[in-house]
């Protein structure tokens, strides 16, 4: 599936992701990742720097839900495919080029993995406050005055 200019730019505004993997008992695994960032047209990635329970649920899984949301205009993407574990090579490189090209400083050492997600699948999300019909400006200054409220200037 093609990654539309608004689904990048919303992984590229936000680089937060909420990934969502199984273990093998079945139980689900939420994990955010602070490096999730489009590869490509149809791949989206993140680095691997602290991800033993993702990783390794991978291994027995490959199918992960990521969810990249702005929380402050309320909306989002559900991005949905497998995924691929590399922990060298070409592809592996490929990752860290475009991390740090996107202005990441991790460095090499830090990161175990680099994880590649297939999209093939990719979902809008919306928060029902839109269903009566607020503008997304009046949505974003509500949770922006939230935001502000929580963290105010020193």
């Amino acid at each position: 599936m093609q990654l539309t200019p608004d689904m990048q730019r919303v992984v590229h505004e936000q680089r937060l992701g909420f990934v969502a993997t199984v273990s093998p008992d079945g139980r689900p695994n939420l994990s955010p990742k602070g490096t999730t960032v489009v590869l490509d047209d149809q791949h989206l990635m993140f680095a691997d720097i602290s991800s033993p329970g993702t990783v390794r649920n991978l291994e027995t899984n490959p199918n992960v839900d990521v969810n990249v949301v702005d929380p402050i205009a309320r909306r989002g993407y559900r991005f949905e495919g497998p995924a691929q574990v590399h922990t060298s090579g070409a592809t592996f490189e490929r990752g860290l080029t475009r991390l740090h090209e996107l202005g990441s400083s991790i460095s090499r050492a830090r990161v175990r993995s680099i994880v590649v997600i297939e999209v093939s699948q990719a979902s809008p999300i919306l928060s029902p406050a839109y269903d009566d019909g607020v503008s997304e400006e009046a949505i974003s200054q509500r949770w922006m005055q939230h935001y502000r409220s929580l963290h105010p200037p020193r």
